[in-house]
């Protein structure tokens, strides 16, 4: 097999991560769908609430950057389907499920798929956004759960540092 043939991709790849965020599911569930709470842990602004249909745009001011998002699928307290990117970059899909578990806890499961571009870029991609709701997820259980701001989007790559 030749090293081209190794590194082929036979599927697109998905990300995927998860975390435990001990609180109830409604409360899980609406700090991701109501940017007044969703601002405390991930971008900075947002043009309206996720719900049924709902298009609204998202902003982190820090890096000068907004992406649109489009709801695809909604159920109250257990799942959010959506559509984010831009008209440049291309737009994925992201879904949220929230699993109520004992003693008023919530397991967060976050997917993204679509990733545009060669194997590379769709890998590169897949590895990053990975990184970044990990970050959302640890940040949203260190507010939920303990009520602490950790700024990690912005202090993820804060302004002067040189990219690598």
């Amino acid at each position: 097999m030749s090293a081209d043939e190794t590194y082929r991709l036979t599927k697109p790849p998905t990300m995927r991560t998860q975390m435990l965020i001990r609180r109830p599911p409604h409360e899980v569930f609406q700090a991701f769908a109501d940017p007044a709470i969703t601002t405390k842990f991930w971008f900075t602004g947002s043009s309206g609430k996720l719900e049924p249909n709902a298009e609204v745009r998202w902003e982190w001011a820090m890096y000068h950057v907004s992406a649109k998002v489009r709801v695809k699928q909604f159920e109250q307290d257990r799942r959010i389907v959506m559509e984010w990117g831009d008209e440049e970059s291309g737009f994925t899909q992201v879904e949220w499920r929230f699993v109520p578990l004992k003693q008023d806890s919530t397991f967060v499961t976050i997917s993204e798929s679509g990733f545009a571009g060669d194997g590379d870029q769709m890998v590169a991609h897949a590895i990053g956004s990975m990184g970044g709701f990990s970050f959302v997820l640890a940040a949203a259980k260190a507010f939920l759960e303990h009520n602490i701001v950790l700024t990690i989007t912005a202090d993820h790559a804060p302004e002067g540092v040189p990219e690598r």
